[in-house]
């Protein structure tokens, strides 16, 4: 586990699958500490990498821009040779907008604990598992 404050394209580099986390600020921020890594991590050459994303966010006070984290980090990695696993559907979370949801599915796992605790075990082990079958 790495800190994206601190850590390198180096970090990364022995990994074939990586799991990446931000929580959403504002009104549709990425955290602060993806500015000085993301830049860097998008001009690596990322060919044979799988990337899972999930993210947190306020489905309730930011319903326009639940988790846009996660799609921030989705669209600026697009284009750098990796390949995406962990979309969820958008099935059971209540929002109105997000820039995660691609083709009706989120491009990877939001959790909202301010409002959606209960089911927040639930989706992180549904997740956890179609990560498995995805990567098998």
């Amino acid at each position: 586990m790495y800190n994206v404050d601190s850590a390198t394209v180096g970090d990364v580099a022995p990994y074939e699958v990586l799991l990446l986390g931000s929580s959403t600020w504002g009104v549709g921020d990425l955290q602060d500490d993806w500015e000085g890594f993301l830049p860097k991590l998008k001009k690596a050459d990322l060919k044979g990498k799988t990337i899972a994303i999930f993210g947190t966010g306020d489905s309730s006070s930011y319903c326009d821009s639940f988790c846009d984290a996660i799609g921030v980090i989705y669209k600026e990695l697009q284009n750098t040779g990796c390949t995406f696993c962990g979309s969820v559907p958008a099935d059971g979370y209540s929002f109105d907008d997000s820039v995660a949801m691609i083709g009706g599915q989120f491009v990877g796992l939001p959790i909202d604990e301010v409002n959606e605790d209960g089911e927040t075990g639930a989706r992180i082990d549904r997740w956890i598992n179609q990560l498995k079958t995805e990567l098998s």
